[in-house]
């Protein structure tokens, strides 16, 4: 069905001999589909013969108005640029009031080429207005609007050519061409939305099922955990009865050592003290007397460097003799101190001072030891000024003593018995009971956790994300893999090698208000250099695939990811009738 749109054209002179033609005028049309005809640009004809009669107009209109009258009973008749879905505003038999109120203009006053109203409404179908916008039909394609500023420019903007009626530009209707291609990608987006929907009835019936298992997993861990507590407490007990004799049997067994071990040392001390007396009696007389202590400087009391008479006396008890009874007195004051003659002593090692080195080096100037040998007299040489530094040098090397070493037979502790054994052994098994009903019970609270906090997430209306829980997607671009974990964290890691960078974790869905579920947002990544914590928002769209399709960074530290998922998919409608209701007539 072809469409009639009424419309007239008049300069801004508004010439007075035509005047009486602008009643007819509103029930002028011409074909808006494809180029204007002859008959649509022979219309204007009446404003541009401003100095001829109505007489040479007359034949014009009344033929034009018959041919209107035959095609007004089966066309919708509205000024041109006019869409249907105001053509109420636009009544060839009645005043035009500007759609913003704000004045009334006779209707022959529409589409005449000059502006009336301020919103430029009076000219739907010329450039008069600057303000004023243009409606392509389009038929077979999607209806527009265009800036008025561009009809009869000589460019083709409307697909249907309707805005090209009067500047002679050749243009072609590709409406049908474009609504054929666009039926494709409807329907081909049709396609991938009905396949993603049955998908998402799949995951809705899946995530039922995944939610009627968790709950009752959580029942049945619930009830085991109140039996492993039981449990738990009872091996406790087990463990505390069988831990105290066993306790009893160590304290005893370690006690018996230690008296043992006490023995031992006091046998050794009376040997010891035996040959000191033999060694300190240099003569053999069966006495220790203040010179023979006096003898030895290691038992110098006021740190002069040797014993004195009134030292060694102090030290015999204040006599000046002890026979072998009245010595053990005298042993115990200097037996931590006492060093025996049959102890080999270690000389220190004496440092070369540097001028006799320097003499040295002078003298055997011949030999050319190797680079090795000097870099290890330069590292022995290092170590030892380390252990003598140079403001001891004058002092004399102390005596290195060789400290005694202790009996290994002493320190080591005799084997426990077969008695105290057995307790060990019972003690053991029952502290392994307990300890392994305890990692039983850190188990099933761990897993209790889990699906307690999986289960109190927002999955959506039917739980259909509930399937992206605990996946993770990755997208490798050419510098970067980005892998997205939903309702986790979105991370970035460079491809060649570095470490990776949290790109934010979940905080929330943040779509609009009628569909919250199209919109991830996660929060809190790593910081920027001087700047905020990064940040990713994740839009969702439909498809056959979970996948990641794109990743960006439209501002500093804010990331952008194109995720599709069967997830958001909606029952999609007929295409057919998408595109049929881009006709208007």
């Amino acid at each position: 069905m072809q469409q009639k749109v009424s419309y007239s054209s008049a300069n801004q002179s508004r010439a007075p001999q035509c005047a009486s033609a602008r009643s007819v005028h509103a029930l002028l049309f011409a074909k808006e589909e494809g180029s204007p005809s002859s008959e649509s640009r022979y219309l204007r004809c009446p404003h541009r013969l401003h100095s001829t009669s109505m007489m040479t107009c007359a034949p014009l209109l009344i033929v034009i108005g018959m041919a209107v009258s035959s095609a007004a009973a089966v066309e919708v008749q509205r000024p041109r640029g006019v869409p249907l879905s105001k053509r109420q505003f636009y009544e060839e038999n009645k005043p035009f009031t500007c759609l913003d109120g704000s004045r009334t203009i006779p209707f022959d006053r529409v589409n005449d080429d000059y502006c009336d109203c301020k919103d430029g409404s009076d000219e739907p179908g010329t450039a008069a207005c600057p303000n004023g916008s243009f409606h392509c039909t389009n038929a077979g394609f999607r209806p527009t609007f265009i800036p008025s500023s561009r009809i009869n420019d000589g460019i083709c903007d409307c697909c249907d050519t309707t805005d090209e009626y009067n500047s002679g530009a050749k243009c072609e209707n590709t409406c049908k061409e474009l609504g054929r291609k666009e039926h494709e990608v409807l329907q081909k987006m049709a396609e991938i939305t009905k396949e993603g929907f049955l998908l998402k009835q799949q995951l809705i019936q899946e995530a039922k099922n995944r939610q009627q298992e968790k709950q009752s997993k959580l029942t049945e861990l619930q009830n085991n955990k109140k039996e492993l507590e039981e449990k738990v407490e009872a091996l406790r007990t087990v463990k505390e009865t069988a831990e105290q004799p066993e306790k009893e049997a160590k304290e005893r067994h370690l006690k018996a050592w230690e008296e043992q071990k006490a023995i031992i040392r006091a046998e050794k001390d009376k040997a010891k003290m035996a040959e000191a007396f033999l060694e300190l009696d240099d003569d053999a007389d069966g006495f220790v007397a203040v010179a023979e202590l006096q003898t030895h400087a290691e038992l110098d009391t006021d740190a002069d460097g040797t014993v004195s008479e009134t030292e060694a006396q102090e030290l015999l008890g204040g006599v000046d003799h002890v026979d072998t009874a009245s010595f053990e007195k005298v042993w115990n004051n200097i037996k931590d101190k006492y060093v025996s003659e049959s102890q080999p002593v270690e000389p220190a090692p004496v440092d070369t001072p540097p001028e006799e080195s320097s003499k040295l080096a002078d003298n055997d100037s011949e030999q050319y030891p190797s680079d090795d040998d000097v870099q290890e007299e330069e590292e022995e040489d290092e170590e030892e000024e380390d252990d003598y530094p140079e403001e001891d040098f004058d002092k004399a090397p102390p005596t290195v003593k060789t400290p005694p070493k202790k009996d290994e037979d002493e320190e080591a502790m005799p084997p426990y018995d077969d008695e105290t054994r057995v307790l060990i052994d019972a003690a053991q098994k029952a502290r392994d009971n307990f300890e392994e009903s305890e990692r039983a019970l850190r188990d099933v609270d761990d897993q209790t956790k889990n699906i307690e906090k999986e289960i109190s997430f927002d999955f959506g209306p039917d739980a259909e994300f509930s399937y992206l829980y605990s996946q993770c997607y990755d997208l490798t671009t050419s510098e970067y893999i980005y892998k997205l974990c939903p309702f986790n964290r979105v991370s970035q890691k460079p491809k060649y090698g570095g470490s990776e960078t949290n790109l934010g974790t979940w905080g929330t869905w943040a779509g609009p208000e009628d569909n919250k579920y199209l919109v991830m947002k996660y929060e809190h990544g790593t910081g920027c250099w001087q700047g905020p914590n990064r940040s990713t928002t994740v839009k969702l769209t439909c498809g056959k695939e979970t996948t990641v399709m794109s990743t960006s960074e439209p501002s500093r530290c804010e990331y952008l990811m194109e995720f599709t998922t069967p997830a958001v998919c909606q029952e999609s409608e007929a295409v057919n009738s998408s595109l049929h209701g881009h006709d208007e007539f």
